[in-house]
């Protein structure tokens, strides 16, 4: 991970600084703002390498950018971009078609070589997430690949799944090992591809990526309803509005059931409650994580990690 922020930089140079080494350096884009609006200029940014994509998260002031055509020149990058917006929306311009306004927590798709203008809406800045993809790391290789100008991302159905994959790819760590970040990157491009009408999403690779992605949903819809000690297959089929049967299926590809998967999520809940509250009840523990009884609980940790909770937080608190 690399972070940078315009805090390492004295203040009358900060704009300047973002615009020569980061902006036009590392984007490949040119940035413009008033001259009697830099001194208060602030940006922020992340570059993560994860699944042979660059994730970025980028935070800053309001100011405008434009990769122009000479811009392209200086730095190709011959990559799909999916872009998540965040903060106050953004406006994007300057293309064939027509300009277009993107909202809060919406997504866009565009290749890196193609002429667009952005800035952002309202006077909160920019935030949004970019993950980068080389074109030449999607098997699909067709020529369309290269002409996506950016584009809100419009398919209502498609949205959810993009968003949880774009989420557990942002929260994917070294335990979830390199495959299971580099199978979240390919179903995100595919998704995007899917959308724009270059893959059919009853193709092999389409159906695909669809399954990653309804599995990433489904997972996190698990995380989200676990203090539900009724949750069942049902519940969450339902919420996907797809079959239990499908659900299931889905599952089948992956390394655990779904009930295996609700008990590992809830057993994972439970050490983190316990490692931030220390001085918590275990039965409220227990409780808030789902578990139909304290006997159940205690059954069932141990049988994961071979010690009861209590063991497992004195061990922690003993780590402190």
């Amino acid at each position: 991970m690399y972070h940078w922020c315009t805090d390492e930089v004295e203040p009358h140079d900060r704009f300047d600084y973002w615009r020569e080494v980061r902006a036009k350096g590392l984007f490949g884009v040119t940035a413009e703002l008033e001259r009697d609006r830099r001194a208060d200029f602030y940006g922020e940014f992340s570059l993560r390498q994860v699944g042979g994509g660059g994730l970025v998260e980028l935070k800053a002031s309001h100011y405008t950018v434009e990769r122009s055509t000479s811009d392209i020149a200086y730095a190709p990058g011959d990559s799909i971009c999916v872009y998540q917006q965040l903060g106050s929306g953004g406006w994007f311009g300057g293309m064939h078609s027509s300009d277009f306004a993107i909202a809060n927590g919406s997504f866009a798709t565009s290749h890196t070589d193609l002429p667009y203008r952005t800035a952002p809406l309202g006077a909160g800045g920019f935030h949004l997430r970019i993950l980068k993809i080389p074109a030449n790391s999607i098997p699909a290789q067709d020529r369309r690949v290269r002409e996506l100008e950016p584009k809100t991302f419009n398919d209502n159905a498609l949205v959810p799944l993009l968003s949880a994959c774009f989420a557990d790819l942002g929260e994917a760590g070294a335990d979830d090992g390199a495959s299971h970040a580099t199978s979240l990157v390919q179903t995100l491009a595919h998704l995007a591809l899917i959308e724009r009408g270059i893959m059919r999403p009853g193709s092999r690779r389409g159906q695909a990526a669809l399954r990653i992605a309804r599995l990433s949903q489904a997972r996190r819809l698990i995380a989200r309803h676990l203090q539900d000690p009724d949750l069942a297959p049902t519940v969450v089929a339902d919420l996907l509005s797809i079959s239990v049967r499908h659900l299931h299926m889905l599952f089948e590809t992956a390394a655990k059931s779904f009930s295996q998967t609700v008990t590992d999520e809830r057993l994972k809940q439970s050490r983190r409650l316990m490692r931030e509250a220390p001085e918590r009840l275990i039965a409220d523990v227990a409780a808030a994580c789902g578990f139909e009884s304290l006997a159940t609980y205690y059954r069932v940790f141990n049988a994961a990690y071979g010690m009861a909770p209590g063991d497992f937080r004195a061990q922690t608190s003993e780590g402190h």
